[in-house]
């Protein structure tokens, strides 16, 4: 079991776990820094899986259903970021009906439109591309030429994200959006602006999370075929503080308990068991990292921070 899980192999597995869900997670993470708490990453993520499918499958090309997926996905996240942003409605309560209008809504379309129920996997539908084209190159070949052009993309994002915000006029300018708005208001910084717009590219984000997850992953749609990985994705941005870097590294840590848990299908242990391992793994992190800022900073005698 130790021998399979150094593998260059698992490894790759780890990859192709991670990828969705730290894309969603990035998109988490923008919002943060940008004010504005995003729990709707689980049903922009179930969106897009089924534009992504949905378009692919009419059009017979993957990066139509890629570019959809962004698209009508952005504009969904609209929602949020209108109704948070600009009416100042709960974001909670308005990410909330976001995840059950995306989930009632792919349920919907599926049997009307697709004539499907549970699982569309029509004849002929085309996944995103593999970069097989690296597979002569030692270590990288194993890892990534399996994997579709996403994968990497997940990994480089965040990193540049983590630029972008310590080393741009702009991004400093989103920080200051989230840290201290009146101030940013004071200086002439569009405070709402700035909010709405990353929402969208968090949308945008989620679309690309999602047909990663339906097109590069699998092929084929399957209602709330994101099982919770959005709601890991909030679990990381919570984790990491927002910090992109910080956002990967707790995604990949998902990755490789749910690789980990199909290693573990293969010794005989139940599916059932095996598929709550990232969701357990999520769950003590997240209390271990709690109870250690906890330690750091203790509450004052009155139990107020």
């Amino acid at each position: 079991m130790l021998s399979s899980l150094l593998s260059l192999s698992f490894v790759a597995a780890v990859l192709a776990a991670t990828a969705p869900v730290a894309l969603a997670a990035l998109g988490g993470a923008l919002c943060g820094r940008a004010g504005v708490f995003n729990i709707a990453l689980e049903g922009q993520m179930l969106w897009a899986a089924f534009t992504a499918v949905g378009v692919s499958h009419w059009t017979a090309s993957p990066w139509w259903g890629v570019l959809a997926a962004v698209v009508t996905t952005a504009l969904l996240s609209g929602i949020l970021a209108v109704g948070s942003v600009r009416w100042h409605a709960d974001p909670i309560i308005v990410a909330v009906g976001l995840n059950l209008l995306a989930l009632g809504l792919t349920g919907f379309l599926l049997r009307s439109v697709f004539d499907a129920s549970g699982t569309f996997a029509p004849p002929g539908l085309v996944g995103l591309p593999d970069l097989s084209q690296l597979s002569d190159v030692p270590v990288l070949g194993r890892l990534l030429a399996g994997q579709s052009v996403l994968v990497p993309l997940a990994l480089l994002l965040p990193v540049a994200a983590a630029w972008w915000l310590a080393r741009t006029a702009v991004g400093l300018r989103l920080r200051g959006v989230g840290d201290h708005p009146a101030a940013a208001t004071t200086l002439g910084v569009p405070v709402s602006r700035y909010q709405q717009l990353t929402v969208l590219v968090a949308g945008a984000l989620c679309g690309l999370a999602g047909a990663q997850l339906a097109l590069g992953n699998v092929t084929a749609f399957t209602e709330n075929m994101t099982a919770g990985r959005g709601w890991v994705a909030v679990a990381a941005v919570m984790l990491a503080v927002n910090r992109p870097v910080g956002v990967l590294l707790a995604c990949l840590l998902f990755g490789a308990a749910e690789a980990w848990g199909f290693r573990l299908q293969g010794i005989g242990l139940p599916q059932q068991l095996t598929d709550a391992a990232p969701y357990l793994v999520t769950l003590v992190v997240l209390v271990l990292a709690r109870a250690r800022r906890a330690r750091r900073s203790p509450l004052p005698a009155g139990g107020t921070p």
